[in-house]
């Protein structure tokens, strides 16, 4: 079954994926499944949020999770109206498809939270982060770095992962050359946490009606399954699929298993 529709993108049946990466990390996570989308007929978008990757802008001017998603919002308004694309969000990247799906609801054939945070449209916007927030302890995030943006009194916060987080929590089953990739490539981000008590971004009426589905990342570290499920339970979806033997960078340790299960999503949705 894979298999065929794996080919199943060829021609008219042509998808739009585009690809939104996570907190700390850029464009440059998806090097390994962007080609195997690719070979199957489909057209992959995958670009640097504000502040990540080549983005030339540094994390302590971007303010809100709005500016932090510019570059995803700017891209999703120059696609006809007639068009849909399969919005994949990996991780903090949940947030940022969240606001392209309330602002963009007619562009968005399907919605891809891949062990992701998943928002909702009952609470305010850093719900679901707070209750991830109160369930982590201070010692899983190890040697991740929090920090005020500009002085000790700005209220705004400033995250990067420590290489001993990365390795433990995030590629313990990547290769040590996709760790090191990772140690090289990532920039400070941050939670947005200040805005997005602020503000309850997503409607019913706009972000609650796109198809979504969530991907389960059996052996994810950080966002561990059991908060995974709770999201969905908390906000039902379409449709769950699991990529098994997976920690929290399956485009990195698992592309193919991945992309197969993408191309599955894009076929029954799309």
């Amino acid at each position: 079954m894979y298999k065929h529709q794996y080919y199943k993108g060829m021609g008219d049946q042509q998808n739009h994926f585009v690809l939104v990466h996570g907190a700390c990390h850029g464009a440059w996570c998806w090097f390994k499944l962007k080609p195997l989308l690719e070979a199957a007929g489909h057209r992959v978008s995958a670009f640097d949020l504000s502040a990540s990757g080549t983005d030339t802008k540094v994390i302590q001017h971007v303010a809100t999770l709005t500016d932090y998603t510019k570059p995803l919002l700017e891209f999703m308004a120059t696609i006809p109206r007639e068009e849909k694309v399969v919005l994949v969000g990996h991780s903090l990247g949940g947030m940022n498809i969240s606001l392209a799906m309330e602002k963009f609801p007619e562009k968005v054939a399907v919605a891809v939270f891949l062990t992701a945070f998943m928002p909702d449209s009952e609470h305010t916007s850093s719900y679901v982060i707070d209750q991830f927030n109160q369930i982590t302890p201070e010692e899983a995030w190890m040697d991740t770095k929090f920090l005020p943006y500009n002085d000790e009194t700005d209220p705004k916060i400033s995250m990067f992962f420590g290489p001993k987080c990365l390795s433990t929590m995030l590629y313990q089953l990547c290769s040590d050359q996709d760790l090191e990739l990772g140690k090289t490539l990532i920039r400070p981000s941050s939670l947005f946490l200040k805005d997005l008590k602020n503000t309850k971004q997503f409607t019913k009426q706009m972000f609650g009606s796109v198809k979504r589905v969530y991907i389960i990342c059996n052996e994810d570290a950080i966002i561990k399954p059991g908060f995974q499920r709770w999201m969905i339970d908390n906000n039902p979806v379409d449709d769950v699929k699991e990529l098994k033997h997976v920690d929290h960078m399956p485009m990195l340790c698992d592309p193919k298993q991945l992309s197969v299960c993408l191309l599955d999503i894009a076929a029954e949705f799309a």
